[in-house]
């Protein structure tokens, strides 16, 4: 049944106490990178004018994508700052995997899967992790967790 098997036993018997304790801290590990990234792809929205940005947007289809720009930008900066913090943790990561979600299917899926063609792999992997992150929440290392509330 889940939840109650220990799990595999480790190799070296002596590393179990370095395993307790690097265990809990790979969950911090995995939403404080997911998180920096994101913010930072989100900070170059910011720091440009969305009407700078609204070219390539409509390109893609967006007609009056400013308030769209907006949006994202707040998803993506406040967001993974919020994710990084363990704050929010799971409203962001679901906005997120939404959002790679609609960038996998609405832009990038007829090109492939290859990156390096356009493709979806990319947009896929973040939003399979930010599902992770929605689905798991802060973690032990969180604010969620130090505020005993979660979103």
């Amino acid at each position: 049944m889940f939840g109650t098997d220990p799990g595999p036993k480790l190799l070296i018997p002596a590393l179990k106490r370095v395993d307790a304790f690097l265990e809990p801290l790979s969950w911090l590990l995995v939403r404080c990178a997911a998180g920096i990234i994101l913010a930072v792809h989100g900070w170059g929205k910011l720091v440009n004018p969305a009407e700078k940005l609204a070219p390539a947007f409509m390109n893609m289809g967006y007609q009056n994508p400013i308030g769209l720009i907006h949006f994202l930008t707040f998803v993506e900066f406040v967001g993974g700052i919020a994710i990084a913090a363990g704050l929010f943790t799971r409203f962001f990561a679901a906005a997120v995997t939404i959002e790679m979600a609609v960038i996998v299917f609405a832009h990038y899926l007829p090109n492939g899967f290859s990156w390096l063609n356009r493709g979806y792999e990319y947009a896929l992997l973040w939003g399979l992790i930010m599902l992770a992150i929605w689905w798991r929440g802060g973690g032990p290392y969180s604010l969620d967790r130090r505020i005993g509330k979660e979103l």
